[in-house]
């Protein structure tokens, strides 16, 4: 099936992409007009960034419990319910201002709400894919979801800037409609029927989803070259930004090549499902680290944005692979009671970590100057890629499946333990049968990452 396909195909999945996406692209748009707004009625630069602080710190605070939610509530009326809720937090700006009421205490109070909502929202929109689309279709699935994530990425802040010089208040009012619009969309989203796990046999503990990724040896080895490559990137955003500005570069050279980001990140979402077809997980990490590392390597040796423009499209257009094979592992092979904790336990360890990259690259800049601090970044896509693909290379567990028969089967209301839909199995179990995606032999399960937090002011 073409990745197009499955938005013609699964009216749900449609409702959730779409969703998702006007959310998103809402979140970008007041992204970039939450800082602004905070400095136009006043506030300083350090009040613009507790305001960012206080959506972030409580979005972490609340990751692991809301996992636990998400796998013990129902999903869809999770999502229904945040969206209202950022709904009235964001419209509630609109409504200040036009009181004159609008102020400091009341844009920090919004951040807080909207990061609580969103740190509920998270993980049941991550998981809600595998309760609408069969596992056959997961890997097109997410490739369209990373698209429109990587789109949405690309023209909302451009969107947001424009949108705030017409008033700095349309942005937030956009927004919030965006949330209204999404919760319609999920009321009307169906799901496929899943089998209950009996509360004897479920496991309601809050790190169940910690202990059971600490099983997993190939999975553990995919999220640690998440991890580490998303530390890379993180960190070389930072560098990408300080060192063209010490190179003399403007802030429109700046911005676009920054945007040569979105569109890589847009290419590669759209040629995933052809790249992962056609290359094993653990050779697919070794081609993106390699790439990675020699990218960054060239940045040391040039500060032209014309020359770095063309090169970040290519390094980040095998990034989208990478995301959907770790996610759809996940979606896959975690217990389907599981999977909350198990998605919000892979986010705070990629997340978390690369919380650290630009502070460190802020300090290697400062210290010992751009191209040295590439060169080290190089060698660390190097080492994570050595570490983690190379055990890999032989490992198929993370492999994409083809056939799908288990979710059909399920869907329609088979109950034979044969055809049971994996992730619905014990951990870790194999699902027999399963073909490769060009049938030739069975191979085992794929994973993919879970789907980024999302900003402050935005779903």
């Amino acid at each position: 099936m073409k990745s197009a396909g499955i938005l013609r195909t699964n009216p749900d999945f449609r409702r959730y992409w779409l969703s998702s996406t006007l959310s998103t692209l809402g979140s970008q748009l007041s992204l970039l007009a939450f800082p602004l707004l905070v400095l136009s009625i006043g506030g300083s630069a350090a009040q613009a960034g507790t305001v960012a602080t206080c959506s972030m710190v409580t979005r972490t605070l609340l990751r692991l419990p809301a996992g636990q939610l998400a796998d013990r509530l129902d999903r869809r009326m999770i999502m229904v319910g945040t969206d209202l809720v950022r709904l009235v937090a964001l419209a509630s700006i609109p409504l200040a201002s036009g009181l004159g009421e609008l102020g400091q205490t009341h844009l920090l109070c919004v951040a807080i709400v909207e990061g609580a909502a969103t740190a509920l929202f998270s993980p049941a929109a991550t998981i809600a894919v595998r309760d609408v689309v069969p596992e056959k279709d997961l890997t097109d699935a997410l490739s369209r979801s990373q698209t429109a994530m990587a789109s949405s990425s690309l023209i909302g802040p451009f969107l947001g800037g424009w949108l705030f010089t017409l008033d700095p208040i349309l942005p937030f009012a956009v927004d919030a409609a965006s949330y209204g619009v999404s919760a319609v969309l999920l009321l009307r989203m169906g799901t496929l029927p899943s089998q209950k796990v009996p509360d004897t046999e479920r496991d309601n503990r809050l790190t169940a989803g910690l202990r059971w990724l600490t099983h997993q040896r190939a999975l553990l080895a995919a999220l640690l070259f998440a991890a580490g490559i998303n530390i890379v990137s993180a960190a070389a955003q930072t560098t990408m930004v300080v060192s063209l500005r010490q190179s003399g570069a403007g802030g429109t050279a700046i911005g676009a090549v920054m945007a040569c980001a979105g569109i890589g990140g847009l290419l590669g979402a759209a040629a995933a499902p052809w790249l992962i077809k056609r290359n094993p997980a653990g050779r697919m990490f070794l081609l993106i680290g390699t790439v990675w590392a020699l990218g960054l390597a060239v940045f040391s040796a040039t500060t032209q944005p014309w020359a770095i423009g063309p090169v970040l499209v290519v390094v980040v257009f095998f990034s989208p692979p990478a995301g959907i094979v770790v996610g759809r592992a996940i979606l896959v092979l975690a217990p389907r009671d599981l999977l909350g904790r198990v998605s919000t336990a892979t986010g705070l360890l990629m997340a978390g970590l690369a919380s650290a990259g630009p502070v460190m690259a802020g300090s290697f800049v400062d210290s010992m100057g751009g191209s040295r601090t590439w060169l080290i970044l190089a060698g660390a896509a190097a080492v994570v890629t050595v570490l983690s693909s190379v055990p890999l290379l032989r490992e198929t567990s993370l492999d994409a499946t083809g056939d799908g028969n288990a979710d059909s089967d399920s869907a329609k209301g088979g109950g034979d333990p044969d055809t049971a839909v994996p992730s619905e199995r014990s951990a870790g179990e194999p699902s027999p049968g399963q073909s490769a995606p060009d049938g030739t032999k069975p191979v085992g399960l794929i994973p993919a990452p879970p789907a980024p937090p999302r900003s402050t002011g935005g779903s």
